[in-house]
């Protein structure tokens, strides 16, 4: 009965996540993103054109830079399960009539079982991520501000590729995943 409420539970927990995720609109709507922002809609009417969203950044395309992941071995104690067997008293009791004639007799039994532990066995080498892989897009003249040049921003592999393929100082609409690089 418990296994079947949760079940329910999670199947419901992961509709409303995935009907949140897919925008969870009224449906009519069938605008998608490209990694650039710019709206694609594909219904056979013209539909407006969307407005950009507030984190949506415009600029002239300056330079583009790919740092690859950084990792590193490590070592960490190794720990193995160890196991033993043991016994451990236990005692029962049972009682009989009520009042002054209530009898309780208590015997005691030994319970096998067992104990286990985890203990450190040496050590394990490990790959660590010292840093992730990373793309960065260079913007001039950030929002039509011409003082802002030389921006970086970290992007997205789609948006990367896209000011990748972009002639230098071309126009680029991006939106960042962080900035610097």
């Amino acid at each position: 009965m418990f296994t079947k409420r949760l079940i329910a539970g999670g199947l419901t927990a992961l509709l409303i996540g995935a009907l949140s995720a897919c925008g969870g609109g009224s449906g009519s709507d069938n605008t998608t993103r490209s990694a650039s922002g710019e709206g694609q809609s594909s219904s056979s009417t013209t539909a407006p054109k969307a407005q950009p969203s507030p984190d949506t950044v415009t600029g002239l395309r300056d330079s583009v830079r790919h740092l690859a992941r950084q990792t590193a071995k490590g070592t960490r104690p190794h720990t193995v399960t160890q196991c033993a067997s043991a016994s451990k008293k236990v005692r029962h009791t049972s009682s009989s009539g009520s009042g002054s004639k209530k009898k309780t007799r208590t015997w005691y039994t030994t319970e096998q079982y067992r104990k286990c532990s985890k203990v450190r066995s040496g050590t394990e080498t490990y790959t660590r991520i010292v840093r992730q892989e990373r793309w960065c897009v260079s913007l001039d003249d950030v929002g039509g501000d011409t003082g802002k040049d030389d921006v970086w921003y970290q992007v997205t592999r789609a948006a990367y590729d896209e000011a990748r393929i972009a002639d230098e100082h071309a126009r680029v609409e991006l939106t960042p995943t962080g900035s610097g690089c």
